[in-house]
């Protein structure tokens, strides 16, 4: 994480405040923040390369060429344009992977459409460099649309759609023009001194939004990366003219500008961690299940003790995590992320009834317990692990007065003892990583 440039974050647009908000976007808020756990889809040309998404290409990302695809950047950039010949993922079988994201407890499903090298991974007519033309080879196959395939499994499954889509395009002449030299990440121009130029970039990226937004049904979240395209860099895209027109046909998107805030950073992302200073805006952490978002092979993954307390720890202070699984080249999904997945499932399964639907707790941590409220009920969860100590609550720090409280196990339904105030768990619960438990409060009286 430390030696990764690509993580995307401006604290100032987290702390700002919401301006008004079309009524279907509230709603889908809400529903948003009831849905508490999210799954993002890396997946690409970079897959077959095995490298870090597609950041090897921008010449001034050298971090993420520690270990080069090619050792000559003109040779890697001409071998990895050539990639889409040999994109062709047999394997890939999006009911399978909508199944295993239902059974793993998520309620919403993020997918790259196209990352920042420009290889579209849905049959879009603004571009012949995509999934379903005629120099993949997979082109001919009936899920050759991968984006359709993927919104229309996961429909099935219940699941809310999102898109991730960049909006930068370095295969694109109207970005990276081919005669000048793109030296990072930014257009090879400047969008003052081809206006024009800029305009039409402007324009293709529009079409896209369009297509995305009118062909596939349902999409609830169009998650915008790529920030250093904004006004700042002179790479002005009117946000406040297109996606008016998407909301037209989706009244209920929800848009993600990531790191631009103002009106269509409708929820902010921290990236990578659980934030210390709690944003404003609804938020959601982003966060692979390994090093990498995209395919890597080798990877090195995270262990299901983290996943889980991550989860614990971002939903008790009021945000969703959206883990990253990178699939591989021939369409299937890592066995390492399948594994974390199936433990996941099972561990919501039992607890889940305190994660989704439930808000920040007025107290959301006391020592080693977190908290989240739904109504009149408070869920506490204990890392036993964290101390050796035998593990207590006392209900007069959680602050719920003189109400008559009942608590018992999320686990077994049995009741906890409540002496003198506390609650003491046993020794079966502290040999569980996490310990959930159920505080009902009664009414005053």
């Amino acid at each position: 994480m430390k030696i990764r440039q690509d993580i995307e974050e401006n604290s100032q647009t987290q702390q700002e405040a919401y301006g008004e908000l079309p009524l279907e976007v509230k709603r889908q808020l809400e529903q948003f923040q009831d849905d508490k756990l999210g799954v993002i889809f890396h997946w690409g040309l970079y897959a077959v390369a095995g490298i870090v998404e597609s950041w090897q290409l921008s010449e001034e990302d050298d971090w993420a060429r520690k270990k080069p695809w090619r050792n000559d950047l003109n040779q890697l950039r001409r071998d990895y344009w050539q990639l889409e010949e040999s994109f062709n993922p047999q394997e890939f079988c999006p009911e399978e992977w909508a199944a295993l994201c239902k059974q793993a407890g998520f309620n919403y499903m993020i997918f790259t459409t196209k990352h920042h090298d420009g290889f579209n991974m849905y049959d879009t007519q603004a571009s012949e460099y995509k999934v379903s033309g005629e120099h993949c080879p997979f082109h001919t196959n009936q899920h050759k649309d991968i984006f359709k395939a993927i919104v229309d499994a996961f429909h099935k499954e219940g699941l809310s759609i999102g898109a991730y889509y960049s909006k930068a395009d370095w295969s694109s002449p109207l970005y990276w023009e081919p005669e000048n030299r793109p030296v990072g990440r930014y257009a090879s121009y400047d969008p003052l001194e081809k206006p024009g130029k800029w305009q039409n970039y402007q324009q293709f990226v529009f079409s896209q939004l369009k297509e995305i937004c009118s062909s596939y049904g349902d999409i609830d979240i169009l998650w915008l990366d790529a920030g250093w395209v904004n006004s700042a860099n002179n790479e002005y895209l009117a946000m406040d003219e297109i996606i008016p027109k998407l909301r037209e046909k989706q009244p209920q998107l929800i848009v993600v500008d990531r790191t631009i805030g103002g009106d269509y950073e409708n929820y902010v992302t921290p990236e990578r961690k659980v934030p210390d200073i709690l944003p404003k805006k609804v938020w959601e952490s982003n966060i692979p299940l390994a090093k990498n978002w995209g395919y890597v092979p080798n990877d090195e993954y995270k262990s299901f003790e983290e996943i889980l307390s991550l989860l614990i720890k971002i939903v008790s202070k009021g945000g969703n995590l959206l883990l990253g699984v990178g699939p591989k080249p021939d369409g299937t999904l890592p066995k390492e992320a399948v594994s974390l997945l199936a433990q996941l499932g099972d561990w919501l399964q039992i607890y889940g009834e305190g994660i989704y639907g439930t808000r920040k707790n007025r107290i959301s941590q006391i020592g080693h317990w977190y908290f989240t409220k739904k109504g009149r009920i408070i869920y506490a969860f204990h890392f036993n692990k964290e101390t050796e100590e035998v593990p207590e609550l006392c209900l007069d720090e959680l602050a719920v007065g003189a109400s008559a409280v009942t608590v018992s196990s999320l686990k077994s339904n049995d009741r906890y003892l409540i002496q003198n105030g506390k609650i003491q768990l046993t020794e079966e619960d502290q040999r569980e990583f996490v310990t959930g438990i159920e505080i009902q409060i009664g009414t005053e009286g």
